[in-house]
């Protein structure tokens, strides 16, 4: 459970500028706010320490503030937490100040780190303790050379609980214990060699590392570290791959008996999906039932001859448990380069065919001897200034509205199943992160 409430430095600032009582006189709402106490106690004590210094945020994750703030040691009191760079030995230093009895907040520590820049932050609970541990991800070089420490302040001050070399690290709970752990990946013997991954847990007030697991690829393939849940709701972390940007490859590693595992997949996962009209196909709860599902693509048939489905492929997505056994979980069409996808159901997945033209989409249901197909029905992304109108003509209805374009559909058989309830439900937009 992540204890660190962290804020951006404006938010910060803007919270402690305005803080004060909510009743204000009328002379008051039209004067220039003044800075709180707090504010300025903050200011004073920064200026000061940072003679000789210079800001340096974290490059990477999502904490990437100069000024952060967090309940280090569990008092109830935030820490605040300025990250700079100098010219000593070490020459990272992150600057803690805390606000003592008498309103007046003072530097009370420095943690000093050697490196050329900040890589990444995170606020986590390792050791169960009350605070939050510090994990800080050091660059030491322009060639990606970099170590992690964490630190725990339970004790009261910084106490370094471990520091290693890294690539890629990752927090997460694989232990169902609400303590977080830190997986780390890291190179093979050479650049070609495929990555390592090794498991960090807080046992006995130590670190302690699990037996190495040797990924699929090596470490400058990996792109992506997602976290998830097996069928048995055993937590996972999937790792995916890419090789020429062609391939995709998924890593599944888990908790067995303590022991870090990777879960075994089928000869088609481990020899790579490839990308859907140049987009990857990411590990996703596709059903939305908090289970991470992997996907396979299904080639669709061409209608005839003379028409082609021009690489067009439904998504089967499936879960593997841990023992490797697997589970078909549904379908969907996938259309990256429009933002959106559709649900199919499974009644029809196998005989489903889907024909492009410019923005629009049409698919057909083949009969049950594959012999002729017949227009099921269209989706249509409208963009023009006449949108409104085209989205409710000629037997189309909205799906979804956007500021520039609406997403209609149209049913084409008379007496099929498919209804406009049905297209309602099964059509989503893309997540962002799909679409990049």
């Amino acid at each position: 459970m992540k204890k660190g409430h962290i804020v951006s430095v404006l938010v910060l600032l803007s919270a402690l500028l305005l803080g004060g009582c909510a009743v204000r006189t009328v002379d008051e709402l039209y004067s220039i706010p003044k800075r709180s106490k707090e504010f300025q106690s903050l200011q004073a004590s920064i200026d000061i320490a940072m003679a000789g210094l210079e800001y340096s945020a974290p490059i990477s994750g999502e904490n990437q503030q100069t000024l952060q703030i967090a309940d280090l040691n569990g008092d109830g009191t935030n820490e605040y937490l300025v990250f700079a760079k100098g010219s000593a030995e070490k020459p990272l230093q992150i600057l803690i100040f805390r606000e003592d009895s008498s309103g007046t907040v003072q530097i009370s520590e420095i943690i000093s780190g050697s490196g050329s820049t900040f890589d990444m932050v995170e606020y986590v609970e390792i050791d169960g303790k009350p605070g939050c541990e510090l994990v800080v991800g050091y660059r030491v070089s322009d060639q990606l050379l970099k170590t992690v420490s964490v630190y725990s302040f339970a004790a009261g001050r910084a106490e370094l609980l471990m520091t290693t070399g890294y690539s890629r690290f990752l927090s997460c709970d694989l232990g169902s214990s609400d303590q977080m752990e830190l997986l780390i990946l890291q190179r093979g013997e050479s650049d070609e060699d495929n990555a390592i991954a090794t498991l960090y847990r807080y046992q006995a007030k130590t670190m302690v590392r699990t037996v190495e697991v040797r990924l699929s690829n090596p470490i400058q393939q990996v792109n992506r570290l997602t976290t998830g849940s097996l069928p048995s709701g055993i937590p996972a972390v999937f790792i995916s791959s890419a090789v020429d940007d062609t391939l995709l490859f998924t890593d599944i590693l888990a908790l067995d008996d303590g022991k870090l595992v990777s879960v075994p997949l089928d000869a088609g996962a481990r020899n790579g999906i490839p990308t859907l009209n140049n987009y990857f196909v990411y590990p996703d709860d596709a059903d939305r039932d908090g289970i991470l599902e992997l996907p396979r693509l299904i080639p669709l048939k061409p209608i005839s001859n003379s028409w082609t489905t021009e690489d067009q492929y439904l998504i089967q997505w499936y879960t593997v448990d841990l023992d490797g056994s697997m589970i078909n979980k549904c379908y969907t069409f996938h259309n990256f380069a429009g933002g959106w996808y559709l649900d199919i159901p499974d009644d029809i997945a196998e005989r489903l065919s889907v024909y492009q033209v410019g923005k629009n989409y049409a698919f057909f249901l083949w009969d049950e001897d594959f012999q002729a197909a017949s227009t099921l029905y269209t989706i249509y992304a409208l963009t023009g200034s006449d949108r409104e109108n085209q989205s409710c003509e000629d037997g189309r209805f909205p799906l979804h509205k956007e500021e520039s374009v609406i997403y209609a559909a149209r049913i084409e058989s008379e007496g099929s199943t498919i209804t406009q309830e049905t297209l309602l439900d099964n059509f989503h937009l893309l997540y962002r992160e799909w679409a990049n």
